[in-house]
């Protein structure tokens, strides 16, 4: 049991044509969770796993998965403005690498760019406090992450 690491453009054609997916937000402290409708139209945010260890952050998010149904995961990859990656991308890849020794299910990585930096703009913009922001941040950005991911296969899929 080993799962596949993908592009989103490589993952499309082996999902299968329902069945929702799980959107994570990797941060140093906490992970963000989001998932997404069986018809992978909508992503929401589903909760914050506060980081301890791989074996109980990897259990929690399978887990989260099953209760869903999910037939994927996407991965925030956190690329430079340049297009490089650096530690943070190396980290997530092997987060991604580990993860999939776990599970079946793809994990599908998708450049997280400023993701984090979109979400905040939109969360200040609705005049949320501070500590409802630091409260819900990483999940909506894991939202966020999966929404952009799931516009995309739709339009791969010429649903767009």
């Amino acid at each position: 049991m080993a799962a596949s690491i993908l592009t989103v453009t490589d993952a499309a054609p082996l999902l299968p044509a329902r069945g929702g997916l799980i959107g994570l937000d990797l941060g140093t402290k906490t992970i963000g969770v989001a998932s997404s409708d069986p018809d992978r139209r909508l992503a929401a945010p589903v909760e914050t796993i506060a980081r301890k260890q791989f074996t109980p952050d990897a259990a929690r998010i399978l887990a989260l998965g099953t209760a869903r149904g999910a037939v994927g995961i996407v991965l925030g990859l956190p690329v430079n403005m340049d297009g490089s990656e650096g530690p943070r991308a190396q980290s997530s890849r092997a987060f991604a690498r580990n993860l999939a020794r776990l599970t079946e299910l793809p994990i599908i990585l998708w450049d997280e760019r400023l993701s984090t930096a979109a979400v905040e703009r939109d969360m200040i913009a609705m005049d949320m406090s501070r500590a409802r922001r630091a409260e819900v941040v990483d999940q909506q950005a894991a939202a966020f992450i999966l929404q952009g991911a799931l516009d995309r296969l739709r339009f791969i899929a010429g649903n767009g």
